[in-house]
């Protein structure tokens, strides 16, 4: 079965402007499928955007199956910044008879696009289609790292018998699924208000990592190291102030503002592990003026403008730009090992695998703050290293 029997092209008339495009404008830049869909094995592309027209499971914001095409009219009028942009527009999976058959769909469509080494950018929809993009690693013989930038967890009793899931507890699919090859689960952005006491056990218990709202009002910039870990990112618009991006019917006065919007999808595009990322829950139906279709827009740019700065310093060859730093443990039970690239001044830590490990890799690397490596210093355990110690084992 080949991609094409899964795409519908998109009508040029519903993103170019009356005067056409200008020359420095994205709408130029992109190869679009209107007409004949494109070839993805001649390494002509980077990034891969495609829309999905399935909103049924999302829980109270069904609307949101109309969402690529609004964020198409927005994008296509940006400016091409200080790089060469390789873009294929795939145009839109379209609603199968049931979810299960969406899903099918866009795990295909992950899946094959990645495999031709080419970034997919998925414009939902609801955020149930993260299992599917999730799915789209099953092929791929890889564990996965996954992070979610939401208000809270959508890990709600799910009643639903096979593949179908909902917004609100798609989680449930992702952590139960067989054969399982999620390594980690980070949540950037709950509040805890929307989220109850035994939810965040289980996410303990676990040793996923979850980090409140407020972890990042001061500092931005500590989202940088828990994205730059994650394989796959579904961004909820729902994490964003309603202030900011009012198109979601369960959108709430709290979240993250624009700008930082933009500086967590621009970390995304800077991150070397990263290979998918979905947006998802936008509904024109509530949007005002188009501002949250801009929002949106102008995550996507920064995502592509993250993208051509990647400094590839992941994985950590050749040796030669990387510094070695070895800490003690106050209590002696042994030393701890943090790399500092030379290119970006990013940490990472080393986590040994257990002895019974059967890959000739000795440890494992997880990026950290400058912070973990002060912990250690001072003679303590980071809790990043002990919570990735515990997975490995």
């Amino acid at each position: 079965m080949s991609l094409t029997d899964f795409f519908s092209p998109v009508n040029p008339e519903n993103f170019t402007p009356k005067q056409g495009f200008f020359t420095s404008q994205l709408g130029l830049k992109a190869q679009i499928f209107t007409e004949s869909f494109p070839d993805l094995t001649e390494n002509n592309f980077d990034l891969a955007i495609f829309g999905v027209l399935d909103g049924r499971n999302a829980i109270n914001n069904e609307g949101c199956a109309l969402a690529p095409d609004y964020f198409r009219e927005k994008f296509y009028k940006l400016n091409e910044g200080s790089f060469t942009s390789r873009i294929v527009d795939l145009g839109n999976i379209k609603p199968g008879a049931t979810a299960a058959d969406t899903y099918i769909a866009v795990k295909l469509a992950v899946s094959e696009i990645i495999k031709n080494n080419i970034i997919p950018i998925i414009i939902g929809g609801g955020q149930d289609l993260t299992f599917a993009q999730y799915l789209g690693y099953e092929d791929l013989e890889q564990k996965v790292d996954l992070v979610v930038v939401d208000n809270q967890f959508d890990i709600d009793d799910d009643n639903h018998d096979g593949i179908a899931t909902r917004s609100d507890c798609y989680l449930n699919k992702i952590f139960l699924h067989q054969p399982n090859y999620l390594f980690n689960f980070s949540n950037i952005g709950y509040q805890t208000y929307f989220v109850n006491q035994e939810s965040l056990s289980v996410m303990d218990k676990l040793y996923f990592d979850v980090h409140r709202l407020g972890e990042f009002a001061q500092d931005i910039t500590l989202t940088e190291p828990i994205i730059r870990n994650a394989n796959m990112i579904s961004f909820d618009i729902g994490a964003i102030r309603s202030a900011d991006a009012i198109a979601n019917a369960n959108t709430s006065p709290n979240g993250f503002d624009g700008e930082k919007a933009c500086r967590i999808a621009r970390y995304a595009g800077m991150s070397d592990k990263l290979t998918s990322i979905g947006f998802y829950e936008f509904n024109p139906a509530y949007d005002n003026n188009g501002q949250t279709a801009f929002l949106l827009a102008e995550m996507v740019w920064y995502f592509v403008d993250g993208f051509y700065a990647r400094k590839k310093d992941f994985p950590l060859t050749p040796k030669s730009q990387f510094m070695i730093y070895r800490t003690s443990l106050k209590d002696g039970s042994g030393e701890m090992t943090f790399v500092k690239s030379k290119k970006s001044d990013r940490w990472w830590m080393q986590v040994p695998y257990p002895s019974t490990h059967s890959k000739n890799e000795r440890y494992h690397l997880v990026p950290c703050k400058y912070d973990d490596y002060q912990t250690a210093v001072n003679g303590e355990m980071p809790d990043l290293w002990w919570r990735t110690y515990q997975k490995l084992n």
